[in-house]
């Protein structure tokens, strides 16, 4: 549960921050930070109220009468449905936060899983005052509109979420003019500012991360392979800073159709297999004139090859993930691009539990968030409700719990851009994580080598957030 890295000592102002380190430039992740010992999981907050669910079941009689449901149109704002853990007594100062999130259609999956793991969250951090009204948004921008105004016209001073980028940017401008601020769970920094705070994993942190680890470890001359999208755009552009910053090179841009159909020649271009299997072609021919033993030898090895000469990088950042992810990395050694010479290294995408099927992943390098902490999330959430949450439900979790830990903090106003924006951040079951003034979430990523089965962690994630120092 998102909680602070170190004990919370009763100290109401401090719950759910992240310690600070303060010797580091300020604004940036230091590399390594002093490990600060967690309480065991699930950890207990003392300050917690009478009444909280202590075991399995307990916890599944709780939160049974709050399953399936969602306000929408049909409901009406007149049955609106507030959460809250029953035998609590609430008075007229309630803290509402809205919950936008699509319940059903083809996304209905994942967002009531991400409803579960809010619901956890309620339960974990919420006091006699914090109640949460869910919508289901059905992914539509539309259906987000009218939900977010549900929620704002039944007194919500947060919105969290919605899931998707179209419906964060829909419901933006109806929440900046009633002055409430959101926590959507998108991906796309470009509808976050102004009062709009994305959650979700960005590519542009996670190429930061892996690009200064591999330079820091004698890597200097990068390729990198992406979609020729928005995704794949972030990537190019983070990796041409980051590299430029630490004196690196970017030799060659490979970018495909982001439906996959010309992967497989711009892997071959990549790859300039052509130039240097011809290369090949005329060494074996030259070699094979000669009567010397040398010569013999040497076209005897050169028999075993499909190219000759080494290529311009010694790192390839493959900016995807899931089947495609596959698809490339049986194309590699195809089209001879030898993981023995060139470093594989990926982003967040990467997380994946099937990463090491393929041969040309093994010790590969990627960035994501600590593996360690979700594990524990995950195995807790499947033992409340019955079922393994997907990779976005810890979004969920830590974006109510921050929400419930800030209003018993300063129930008058709970949702300040200060109080959003604390620089020492917080704990989560992704680690640790702070929201920005420009509505970015910034978090420390650790570095994963890719391994048959599954990945292992070769850098730890930090715990702590640099502060400035003056």
């Amino acid at each position: 549960m998102l909680a602070t890295a170190c004990q919370y000592h009763g100290q109401r102002d401090k719950a759910m921050r992240a310690p600070q380190e303060g010797s580091s430039p300020a604004g940036r992740i230091p590399r390594s930070v002093p490990t600060v010992a967690e309480p065991a999981y699930p950890e207990a907050d003392s300050r917690a109220p009478v009444g909280k669910p202590k075991r399995v079941d307990d916890w599944r009689e709780a939160l049974a009468p709050y399953l399936n449901v969602s306000a929408s149109r049909e409901t009406g704002p007149e049955r609106q449905i507030v959460l809250k853990p029953p035998g609590r007594q609430y008075g007229g100062d309630a803290v509402r936060v809205g919950l936008l999130l699509p319940l059903s259609g083809p996304h209905g999956v994942v967002g009531r899983s991400m409803r579960d793991a809010a619901l956890l969250a309620l339960f974990d951090f919420g006091d006699d005052r914090f109640e949460l009204l869910p919508h289901d948004t059905r992914a539509q921008s539309d259906e987000a509109i009218y939900t977010a105004g549900l929620a704002v016209g039944d007194g919500a001073r947060l919105i969290v979420g919605p899931l998707l980028a179209p419906s964060v940017e829909a419901v933006a401008p109806l929440a900046r003019g009633a002055d409430v601020p959101v926590v959507g769970f998108s991906s796309d920094h470009s509808v976050a500012g102004n009062g709009v705070y994305t959650t979700g994993f960005l590519p542009g942190a996670e190429v930061r991360r892996i690009a200064t680890y591999a330079m820091g470890r004698g890597l200097s001359r990068f390729a990198v392979l992406a979609p020729d999208d928005s995704y794949g755009m972030a990537v190019l552009d983070e990796l041409q800073d980051t590299i430029a910053h630490h004196g690196g090179t970017l030799t060659d841009v490979a970018l495909y159709d982001p439906a996959g159909g010309n992967l497989e020649t711009i892997v071959r271009v990549l790859a300039d297999y052509d130039a240097r299997h011809a290369a090949l072609i005329r060494l074996r021919e030259e070699l094979a004139g000669r009567d010397d033993e040398l010569s013999k030898k040497t076209l005897e090895r050169l028999r075993l090859l499909q190219t000759l000469g080494d290529l311009p990088y010694d790192a390839l950042l493959i900016a995807d993930g899931g089947a495609r992810l596959q698809q490339v990395a049986a194309l590699l050694p195809f089209y001879d691009i030898d993981p023995r010479k060139v470093r594989m290294i990926g982003t967040g995408q990467w997380d994946d539990e099937g990463v090491g099927i393929e041969p040309a992943l093994l010790g590969g390098w990627y960035a994501a968030p600590d593996p360690e902490k979700r594990r524990k999330f995950m195995k807790r959430f499947k033992s409340v409700f019955g079922y393994m949450p997907p990779r976005l439900a810890t979004l969920a979790y830590d974006a109510t719990a921050l929400a419930a830990v800030l209003a018993r903090n300063d129930a008058a106003a709970p949702y300040t851009v200060e109080n959003l924006t604390q620089q020492s951040g917080y704990a989560g079951r992704d680690g640790i994580f702070r929201l920005t003034p420009e509505g970015i979430t910034e978090r420390g990523l650790a570095i994963l080598q890719v391994h048959r089965q599954g990945a292992r962690v070769i850098d730890r994630a930090p715990v702590a957030f640099a502060l400035p120092t003056n």
